[in-house]
C-alpha cells in the first residue's frame, strides 16, 4: 500500500505553534501517513529583509517538528531551480519517490487563487488536496466546490501569523506561548527579527 504525504508549504519565518497546530490536527484525524512541513526557499525575485536564510527556517522546522513521529522537515525545494512553483516541485517528489502517494495542504485563503498558479488543472488532476479553514478576506471561492479531487478539513482556525510574530520580537515583546521552545531559543540566541 503507498504510503500517503501531505505537503504543508510554507517559508516558516519562523515557524509558530499554529502551522504545528493545523499540520498535527491533519495527521491526526485524515487518512494521511505523514505531512512533510516543505521550506519554501528565498525567491530572488523578491527582496524580503524579514525572510531569514533558508538552512536556518529549515533548522528550526526540525526543532520544532522532533517530537511529532508524523511530522517531518522538508528542504526538497532547496535544489530545485528558481523560483519554485508547486507543480514541479510535486513532479520532482513524484519521481523520486514513485511509491508514495503525494497530495496538497492549504488554507482556504490559498484555494481563492489556486486558479492563478502555474498549471493548477494538472495538478488538481493528479493530485488530491487537503484544505484548512482560514478566516479571510473577500468573497469565499466557489470555483471548486465540490470538487472531487478537493477535500475541506474541518481543522481549528489559527489566526496567528509569521509576521505577527517578527513584529513584536523587533519591539520586544514576549512571543514565546506562539512558539516551540527551541523555536523560541534559537531566534532569541540568534537576534533573528531584531532589527
Amino acid at each position: 500500500m503507498q504510503k500517503k504525504v501531505g505537503l504543508y508549504f510554507g517559508t516558516f519565518n519562523p515557524i509558530h505553534v499554529g502551522h504545528l497546530i493545523i499540520a498535527n490536527h491533519i495527521a491526526e484525524h485524515s487518512d494521511l501517513d505523514e505531512i512533510w512541513l516543505v521550506v519554501t526557499p528565498h525567491n530572488p525575485h523578491k527582496k524580503k529583509k524579514t525572510l531569514i536564510a533558508d538552512h536556518h527556517r529549515l533548522e528550526m522546522v526540525y526543532m520544532a517538528t522532533e517530537i511529532y513521529d508524523k511530522l517531518q522537515p522538508s528542504n526538497i525545494e532547496f535544489g530545485l531551480p528558481q523560483p519554485n512553483y508547486t507543480a514541479n516541485t510535486l513532479a520532482h517528489l513524484q519521481e523520486k519517490h514513485p511509491d508514495y502517494s503525494f497530495c496538497l495542504i492549504m488554507g482556504e485563503d490559498n484555494l481563492k487563487t489556486f486558479h492563478k498558479w502555474k498549471n493548477f488543472e494538472v495538478i488538481l488532476e493528479q493530485y488530491h488536496i487537503y484544505v484548512y479553514p482560514r478566516v479571510s478576506e473577500g468573497k469565499k471561492s466557489t470555483q471548486f466546490d465540490g470538487h472531487i479531487k478537493i477535500k475541506m478539513i474541518d481543522a481549528p482556525i489559527i489566526e496567528i501569523s509569521s509576521t505577527y510574530i517578527r513584529d513584536n520580537v523587533r519591539i520586544g515583546k514576549d512571543v514565546r506561548p506562539l512558539l516551540d521552545a527551541k523555536v523560541w531559543k534559537y531566534i532569541d540566541e540568534m537576534n533573528f527579527y531584531k532589527d
